[in-house]
């Protein structure tokens, strides 16, 4: 696996477990009522998928830290986008869709804009 589809898959697995660690608790009595152990169990998990993620990034973009952060942005706000549709019945409004393609335009230029 290279090192770009590994900090997709990390900060997009990163992206999932911070939406259920904080929006858990408005669709589960269990996550509303276990904030501390969702801190700290899922914060360590979290935390160490993104120190990954960056890595990778790093390695992928030849040593540049921008590219990594933008790639991890734009991961966010399209998980959160969708999760936020499948969990909460959140419609995609325009300004939402014009955030995604946004979000994909930024993707495509740190992906293929040498």
């Amino acid at each position: 696996m290279n090192a770009l589809t590994a900090a997709v898959l990390l900060y997009l697995v990163g992206q999932t477990l911070i939406f259920f660690q904080t929006n858990g608790q408005f669709f589960s009595p269990w996550f509303a009522k276990n904030p501390i152990l969702l801190s700290i169990v899922l914060g360590s998990i979290i935390s160490y998928l993104f120190i990954y993620g960056t890595k990778y990034a790093y390695i992928a973009f030849d040593g540049l830290l921008w590219p990594g952060r933008f790639l991890g942005f734009a991961i966010g706000v399209s998980s959160y986008a969708l999760l936020t549709y499948w969990f909460m019945g959140e419609g995609i409004t325009w300004k939402t869709a014009t955030s995604l393609i946004l979000a994909v335009a930024i993707i495509s230029i740190q992906m293929f804009w040498k």
